[in-house]
């Protein structure tokens, strides 16, 4: 029976040769994601279901990076990572990663790739939407809710539905003022949030193998904003590059077969695209940067799990070294290995925190920041009638703070036109 590289990762997973999509199976889970918002009433429902002195099944397989609510005031936030800590202890948990100490990493997606616990063909379960993220590494990622992942916690499994699998296939050279963002804003504007519910969203295409990681990362991590399951990309030379520079553990490599099924398939050729936005107040609300150009704004917003990877800062900085930004404009590192980068790697021989500070943008310490709102506290916060172009992924009303804020989402190239200009701008006008 022919099988999608979906369909073998989960039927490696439930200790089966072929499963088929549509039916449940009982899966065996490599790795559980928490962080400081979902964590604790995780922990709270294992106590509860397990009993107060239970053991969590694995502790090599629990990684807990607290990255939502952290560089804030606010005595809420601080007792959640009082409780991950104390929960951490408690269980022996050997992948804790502390705020305020030497060990913490920042935004969980980012860190878990930059960590080596992404591992082509394993089953990674977060409480967090996000953790499709994970997939570009053609691996199974999906995000769960907190019962699901105390019940992790406690057996190791979980009994999930195999879902169907739609087919994204991008064909030719990518153009220079063309990203990952841009691809993804495209099939949303084609397929809206609702067209891939509980489906694999499976990445192709010339184009997509001569992304990087990190911005394959950017693809998969917004297959939930299409309601998809999950999002996945065959790992190839440059993923298996990357995975071995961070992990020796092994690993398994799956390819979809040539005759393998699909929900569906969609066609681009690239050199056909152009930069696109997603306008408030959803990320299908889709159009091109150059029919709503001279919009203004009044912030920009680089950072986020779709938009703080290094990559993300190499494309910004060619366009703002030797700029200045016309908006309050704020450069959020996902994790603390981009933050340190930005500080040694160089663009036409000048570091890019210089080229970001030179140009007027304020460089933030690494965490989620305002892509979820936060406290009031939180560094790049909208507030009343904002009208912010940011990478982050969501732009429902109060995503990123005041529900009365528009946000339109962006490449990080459109986001850097955007600053300089004050004004929704195609970055064709600096490329």
């Amino acid at each position: 029976m022919a099988q999608t590289i979906t369909q073998k990762i989960l039927a490696k997973g439930a200790n089966r040769k072929v499963v088929e999509a549509g039916e449940s199976v009982w899966l065996n889970v490599d790795i559980l994601l928490t962080h400081d918002v979902c964590g604790p009433p995780t922990i709270d429902i294992f106590k509860e279901e397990f009993g107060s002195d239970a053991k969590v099944w694995d502790t090599d397989k629990v990684v807990v990076l607290p990255d939502h609510y952290i560089f804030t005031a606010n005595e809420h936030a601080h007792r959640n990572i009082d409780l991950l800590r104390q929960f951490a202890k408690e269980q022996g948990l050997k992948h804790y990663y502390d705020v305020g100490t030497d060990r913490y990493k920042g935004v969980c997606h980012v860190a878990l790739a930059e960590e080596g616990f992404n591992l082509p063909g394993t089953v990674l379960f977060g409480t967090d939407s996000h953790t499709c993220t994970s997939g570009a590494f053609g691996m199974f990622g999906t995000g769960i809710g907190n019962t699901d992942a105390a019940f992790i916690l406690g057996t190791g499994k979980l009994w999930e539905k195999v879902p169907d699998s739609i087919k994204f296939t991008f064909d030719g050279e990518m153009p220079a003022w063309l990203t990952a963002k841009d691809l993804i804003l495209q099939i949303l504007g084609d397929i809206t949030t609702d067209g891939a519910t509980y489906m694999a969203m499976e990445f192709d295409g010339e184009a997509i193998f001569s992304l990087p990681m990190e911005e394959r990362m950017t693809l998969t991590n917004m297959a939930i904003e299409a309601g998809g399951m999950n999002g996945i990309i065959a790992a190839d030379k440059i993923a298996e590059e990357y995975v071995k520079a961070r992990s020796n553990k092994p690993y398994e490599l799956f390819q979809s077969d040539p005759d393998a099924q699909y929900h569906s398939k969609h066609h681009y050729n690239v050199r056909d695209l152009e930069p696109v936005v997603a306008q408030p107040h959803s990320p299908d609300n889709r159009a091109t940067v150059r029919s709503v150009a001279g919009t203004k704004i009044t912030k920009s917003y680089i950072g986020s799990c779709t938009g703080g990877k290094l990559t993300d800062f190499l494309m910004a900085a060619k366009i703002l070294k030797g700029q200045k930004v016309a908006v309050t404009t704020n450069i959020v590192p996902a994790t603390v290995l981009v933050a340190r980068a930005l500080e040694t790697e160089q663009y036409e021989g000048v570091s890019l925190k210089k080229i970001f500070e030179d140009a007027g943008c304020s460089v933030a310490l690494p965490s989620c920041a305002a892509c979820l709102g936060g406290p009031a506290d939180t560094v790049g916060r909208s507030v009343d009638n904002d009208v912010v172009i940011s990478t982050t992924n969501r732009n429902f009303p109060g995503r990123m703070g005041s529900k009365h804020a528009g946000v339109y989402l962006a490449s990080p190239l459109t986001a850097a036109a955007s600053a300089i200009t004050g004004k929704l701008t195609d970055p064709r006008d600096f490329l």
